[in-house]
């Protein structure tokens, strides 16, 4: 029987079944339908109705409690029987709680706690589930609990290990999106025992996609063939299924590719709170300008993703280089060339107590289901936090744990790419950058050779439409006399259009180019400059990826001279 149901339900019963927990958290993709494989296909029960009539099916009593709704049961014999034993309590004790049930956890809890020992002893079996667990036993500091979180805590701590309800068939479930919303005393318990459930694998996807409508209606209902648009909806849930197959059908809105992918994008987004961005790439490698040796090697990575071999990649790559270089426009277009979505970690820090690392679980979950997935992280010095960081009550010292436990699952290699983007790699902790998270280190520096200055040349008069009287290479450019980042040269080339425009000219004369590139004074710092790209040298795990004299330099010398640019810049 079990193996028909999903491996987390699978992995619920052997648990349970080796009588050494009865208390379980069910946390992860728990708001959806559950896929249950039938000999005539599947059924995909909502679930609370899977656990209280096929995982408990069997039971004699099963209850359920929320604070919304307060205590409620799986059919009416169940709550005839709770009446019945809450109107002998009351005559013993005085109280009236057959005529009105509480609602709040405390009095629930001690009601659940005198019925559930009435009825094990009475041979029955019981199961409970309470939903909206983070409601009833949220996380926060020991110090900062209220009377009724800890009182609630204590019920669930000591129910897990009472001799009676152990010895007993009883079983005791709590329903959480985010594990890391729960009281951590409650989580590390020996006794408590926590299962994920994951998002939809691409056979139950297509499953569901097949028992929503018949082949005929289907073909109306979507361009997308059915096996296309399991796989494409990777990451999203039942739910979400439902939706886009309910809105094609009610307002006659066929899907397409492109409806799919924008709605898909909407949906993923949504459910990760707004907090994970889909990053659009119109450019491949073909786009970027300069930095050879790097975009080879990416090419290279990216034709080992196309021809199926994630085997050979790296877990992740670190892209440092001092600031203009293009670091975050080398990973767009990496993300155009191999043509796997690229997501964007947006600010998933928060000021309230446990959210942060709920935000961050429900992210990590979504990646996780997506895969193929690349990930950019912009700014990761500041981004992730450090293992001996404090002040915050631990909370970036949990995220940076969360993060470097779910960056160094070797089954995600290839499936999963990080792109961790920093001008200081040095504030960077170490945990990161070594091998089994960031492996491989990209260092990107400023244009060194005539060939390459040409080259941005050329590719950022494409970006700023810059159009000329005369299409000349100024010498500005060719002699190297005044060094431009990319981000530098942006700014001159659109100051030149400026400079055009107020002369009343449509198009920039080569004496204005000249003029405008001479006067052009960059906004950095030289000795920050240095720092940032010294720093590159050292952190870049290939010698051929170096630029000349980097390649030449000893490490000693290059430690060296970093070391004296960090006492002057602060």
């Amino acid at each position: 029987m079990f193996k028909n149901y999903p491996v987390w339900a699978r992995e619920f019963a052997r648990k349970y079944l080796s009588k050494t927990v009865n208390q379980f958290v069910l946390h992860g993709n728990v708001r959806d339908l559950v896929p249950v494989k039938l000999q005539s296909g599947y059924q995909f029960p909502r679930m609370k109705n899977f656990l209280s009539d096929d995982l408990f099916g069997a039971r004699d009593i099963v209850i359920f409690y929320d604070r919304s709704s307060g205590i409620t049961f799986r059919d009416k014999k169940s709550q005839q029987d709770f009446s019945r034993a809450i109107s002998g309590l009351d005559t013993a004790s005085g109280s009236e709680f057959s005529k009105k049930l509480p609602r709040d956890p405390n009095r629930v809890f001690a009601l659940l706690e005198s019925y559930a020992r009435l009825r094990v002893s009475d041979n029955k079996s019981v199961a409970i589930i309470i939903d909206y667990a983070e409601t009833i036993v949220p996380v926060n500091e020991g110090g900062a609990a209220g009377a009724e979180d800890r009182n609630t805590l204590v019920y669930l701590l000591k129910w897990a290990q009472d001799p009676l309800f152990m010895a007993a068939d009883y079983t005791l479930v709590l329903l959480t999106e985010n594990l890391s919303d729960l009281n951590r005393s409650l989580i590390q318990s020996p006794y408590n025992s926590a299962i994920k459930v994951g998002l939809p694998a691409e056979e139950q996807r297509a499953a569901f996609i097949q028992s929503f409508t018949d082949s005929k209606t289907f073909k109306k209902l979507s361009d997308v063939p059915v096996k296309t648009l399991s796989q494409q909806t990777a990451g999203l849930n039942f739910i979400n299924l439902q939706g886009l197959l309910a809105n094609a059908m009610e307002n006659k809105a066929k899907l397409t590719f492109d409806s799919l992918s924008k709605n898909k994008k909407e949906l993923i987004e949504a459910e990760a709170y707004g907090l994970l961005e889909f990053v659009e790439s119109r450019f491949t490698l073909d786009d970027v300008a300069g930095h050879s040796r790097v975009k080879k090697h990416l090419r290279d990575a990216a034709s080992a993703i196309r021809n199926g071999r994630p085997d050979v990649l790296p877990m992740g790559y670190l892209v440092c280089g001092p600031v203009g270089t293009g670091k975050t426009y080398m990973v767009n277009s990496f993300a155009g060339e191999v043509g796997v979505p690229m997501v964007k970690l947006k600010n998933f820090r928060s000021q309230w107590q446990g959210v942060t690392e709920g935000n961050l679980e429900k992210i990590l979950t979504l990646l996780d289901a997506m895969a193929p997935v690349a990930v950019m992280i912009d700014e990761a010095d500041a981004y992730l936090g450090d293992r001996s960081s404090s002040g915050d009550s631990g909370v970036s010292n949990r995220v940076f744990a969360q993060i470097a436990q779910f960056m160094s699952n070797t089954e995600n290699r290839g499936r999963i790419i990080w792109f961790l983007m920093t001008a200081r790699p040095d504030l960077m902790p170490v945990d990161l950058k070594r091998q089994g998270r960031a492996e491989e280190h990209i260092a990107l520096f400023y244009p060194s050779t005539e060939e390459e200055r040409i080259e941005l040349f050329h590719a950022m008069k494409k970006k700023t439409r810059l159009e000329m009287t005369k299409n000349v290479i100024p010498e500005i450019i060719r002699s190297g006399h005044k060094m431009f980042s990319g981000a530098d040269m942006e700014a001159a080339l659109t100051r030149a259009k400026f400079r055009a425009a107020s002369e009343g000219k449509k198009r920039v004369t080569p004496e204005i180019l000249d003029l405008t590139l001479s006067d052009f004074i960059p906004p950095t710092y030289p000795e920050e400059i240095e720092l940032q790209t010294l720093n590159a040298v050292l952190e870049c795990t290939s010698k051929e990826l170096l630029p000349e004299p980097y390649r030449s330099m000893s490490r000693d010398e290059v430690s060296r001279k970093v070391d004296e640019l960090k006492l002057v810049v602060r």
